[in-house]
């Protein structure tokens, strides 16, 4: 409000000044006068009332008597306000007994700028219904019309856009002048009265402003976003210590120095976190239980109280929540004391007064047994999700592809013409306000309405956000954070070749990186950059909101944003982590518990370093690639799997045997060897091969069709059908014979032969699936590689 000041409505204006006699001959004449006789006629009588009604209070201007008449103090019930006066003066007419002829005669002297009400009141009056139009039918039109060509270039909702010229209507007629004439400050304070009137505005009320700018009526300085309007930003040291209450005063003058010492050299979210424990967690804490506490020197039995209640408490009743929050609250108040002890020393005017024992020892923080618990946990977390990532990323890129598909069947269909799109039949809905932006279809079984242009914005996002995290193994707040910017070039010194580069803005760490652009990678870049492309083929400049420093980013490119009316948006890092939640659900993927499986953007993080080490890259390389500053770090991210302690015991014994006599491991005799080959003969069956292990007997007695360890041979599916249909007709005969145990022992080898069956099928349906990739030959003349069966390219 201090950088973008509303106008002032106060003083005097041309309109408000005038007699009555010239204020009717002004609002009786074009552009005010209706084309109907009787409407015209009845704007007169109403005009005629209201000029009695505001005529009659003191003040020398129609806005002074407008004021003084209690109007806007009485909100809704103006017009019973104004009703009973005119009773009261002899002035209402019998047949108007309520005053409701007196809306038509207000809205002209509103719509002719004698009077400038609230909007405070023009948003919650009744009875205005028409001012948009009288607005842009009187005082605008050419305004209004860009505006509505604006509106249809952008295909905004005809309800989004009758509320944004509502809106519009509403600071014209309370400031004054035309729509180029309106501010930046006169948006602010509208912004605020919605908010006062209704509650928590919707985002449709506030599109009036992504209008204007669209428009191009406020100037580029002024707020890239409305969202703007309702963020507080950073709080002081003295804001952040003040919310919680401290009665002590010189401690909290404590906190608060304490806090702009360590504002050099910590970040705002951290800042907030030390100033919630040491504030909240720690110093209220005691005055609640202490009432007149005023020193850090704690007793021993203050120490234990707090020590007893800081871990009990628990925000969600988790024990894992507890135990974590307590941790991290004694670290914080150890941190305290060892700074103010340490402080002490070096300035001790300041800060020897308040040098105390510290009342958190060392060992009293589980910082190793946490490490090694979070350290368990993660390793466990990955392993479970690093075997499904194929299945997840095929899901996602199925779903995108289906998800176009229906969105493009349903765009070329008439409404209520019936489609079939991404294996689903649907009919596009008819519209009873004509048509939308979005596409709307049915399912023909039930009638249930889907938004298809929902659900194919959901499918691209959650399929671009999975490819880069899982292609690059960046953090969440790095991902929003990309920019068309990131994508640099750099070429070999030795070849000229141009090697792409994406590079990584320093946000944890505070140091950027590079990661080299894989071809799979790219591809997923370019469809992003393809997607959000203006029609000038530049990427749209967004403004961000840091979540974490409470400020608001200036405009870049990012690649992760959207189009929301007239906004360009960003994605933020919870809108990314509820598109994997919904990729995730599609995709059907459950834990062992049998619960829906979930993604934190971090698990991609940690499952690509865990990849990555494992086939072959060096540790420090892959420390270089998730911006570690220590080694330790990148070697915490690596899951450990049982293959690498089976690898460590082979060699083991390797060395064990390499360090024991040679006559212990003599050569096999050729009975020996001609025994052991047999074995492999003897596992021939009709039905394929026998698993069971060297040396063993069969367990089953031959009955193969019902042994686990039969592996079918799907050239034999006819016979193992032969067979299952043996089963049924012996089992019918059985049944018909009276012989119970027969059957019930039938019955057993028929369910194992369906499920033979059923493997055997799997095993053809997987064959045919495979795909020939033919056999490179070596390059022609022109250097081009051909492929059997394939042109040159």
């Amino acid at each position: 409000m201090r950088q973008f000041p509303p106008r002032s409505s106060r003083g005097q204006w041309p309109g408000t000044v005038l007699a009555r006699e010239g204020a009717s001959e002004l609002l009786l004449a074009p552009p005010f006068r209706l084309d109907s006789k009787g409407g015209q006629q009845s704007r007169s009588r109403s005009l005629r009332q209201a000029l009695d009604w505001l005529d009659g209070q003191p003040g020398g201007t129609w806005q002074e008597r407008w004021a003084a008449s209690g109007a806007e103090q009485a909100g809704r019930g103006w017009r019973d306000t104004a009703a009973a006066w005119l009773d009261a003066a002899g002035l209402l007419p019998p047949c108007d007994s309520q005053g409701r002829l007196l809306g038509a005669g207000l809205l002209l002297l509103i719509c002719g700028d004698l009077i400038r009400p609230g909007p405070g009141w023009l948003l919650a009056s009744s009875g205005l219904q028409l001012l948009t139009g009288e607005m842009a039918r009187t005082r605008d039109p050419g305004g209004f019309a860009a505006l509505r060509r604006e509106c249809e270039a952008e295909q905004v909702s005809p309800l989004t856009r009758d509320l944004s010229l509502r809106r519009i209507s509403v600071i014209m007629a309370s400031k004054g002048g035309r729509v180029r004439d309106i501010t930046a400050g006169d948006c602010l304070q509208l912004a605020a009265a919605a908010k006062s009137v209704e509650g928590k505005t919707r985002s449709t009320g506030m599109h009036f402003y992504q209008l204007l700018r669209a428009a191009g009526v406020l100037p580029p300085e002024a707020p890239a976003s409305v969202r703007m309007f309702a963020t507080r930003g950073q709080l002081t040291a003295e804001e952040l210590i003040g919310q919680y209450g401290i009665e002590c005063v010189p401690v909290r003058d404590l906190l608060v120095s304490y806090l702009s010492e360590r504002h050099l050299a910590s970040d705002y979210s951290t800042l907030r976190t030390i100033a919630h424990v040491l504030g909240k967690l720690f110093w209220r804490d005691l005055e609640l239980h202490h009432p007149g506490i005023s020193s850090l020197r704690l007793s021993p039995a203050e120490i234990a109280g707090w020590k007893d209640r800081i871990t009990r408490k628990s925000p969600r009743g988790a024990a894992e929540s507890a135990r974590k929050a307590a941790a991290n609250a004694l670290f914080t108040v150890r941190a305290f004391y060892l700074d103010i002890a340490q402080w002490a020393v070096d300035d001790p005017s300041r800060w020897a007064q308040w040098a105390a024992p510290c009342p958190v020892r060392a060992e009293e923080i589980p910082h190793a047994k946490e490490l090694s618990r979070r350290k368990a946990r993660m390793d466990q977390r990955t392993r479970e999700r690093l075997p499904v990532l194929p299945v997840l990323v095929w899901s996602a890129e199925d779903r995108r592809h289906a998800a176009a598909d229906r969105l493009a069947a349903c765009a070329a269909a008439a409404p209520g013409q019936t489609f079939t799109a991404g294996g689903q039949e649907l009919r596009r809905a008819v519209m009873a306000k004509g048509g939308s932006v979005r596409a709307w279809a049915e399912n023909p079984a039930n009638g249930r309405r889907r938004d298809l242009t929902l659900e194919e914005h959901r499918a691209f996002w959650a399929w671009a956000a999975i490819e880069v995290l899982r292609h690059t193994g960046i953090r969440v707040e790095e991902l929003t954070e990309l920019s068309h910017h990131s994508l640099v070039q750099y070429r070999l010194p030795s070849t000229g070749e141009p090697i792409p580069l994406l590079q990584i803005a320093p946000s944890k760490t505070d140091a950027e990186r590079l990661l080299v652009i894989s071809p799979e990678l790219a591809d997923v870049l370019s469809a992003i950059i393809t997607r959000i492309r203006g029609d000038d083929g530049a990427v749209p400049l967004v403004v961000a909101y840091d979540d974490n420093e409470k400020l608001w980013n200036p405009p870049m490119p990012l690649l992760f944003q959207r189009r929301l009316r007239s906004e360009d948006r960003p994605l933020s890092a919870q809108a990314i982590r509820e598109l994997l939640n919904v990729a995730l659900d599609e995709s059907g993927l459950t834990d062992r518990s049998g619960q829906p499986l979930r993604f934190a953007p971090h698990d991609f993080r940690r499952m690509l370093i865990t990849d990555a080490i494992l086939h072959g890259m060096p540790p420090h390389i892959a420390q270089l690639v998730a911006g570690h500053k220590d080694i330790n770090t990148t070697m915490g991210y690596k899951a450990v799997y049982p293959e690498e302690v089976i690898s460590g015991h082979r060699a083991f014994i390797a060395r064990r045997r390499a360090l024991r006599p040679g006559a212990e491991y003599r050569t096999p005799t050729d009975a020996e060897w001609e025994e052991f080959l047999g074995h492999f003969e003897r596992r021939k069956l009709a039905l394929g091969d026998c698993g069971r292990a060297y040396g063993t007997n069969c367990i089953h007695e031959h009955s193969c069709v019902r042994c686990p360890m039969l592996r079918i041979d799907p050239a034999q599916r006819h016979r193992l059908r032969e067979i299952r249909d043996s089963l049924s007709a012996r089992i019918a005969e059985a049944e018909r014979e009276g012989w119970t145990g027969e059957a019930e022992g039938l019955k057993v080898s028929l369910a194992a032969a369906d499920s033979k069956l059923a493997q055997a099928d799997t095993s053809i349906t997987r064959r045919r699936e495979a795909v020939s990739l033919g056999m490179p030959s070596f390059p022609d003349i022109a250097g081009r590689a051909t492929v059997p069966g394939k042109e040159p390219r």
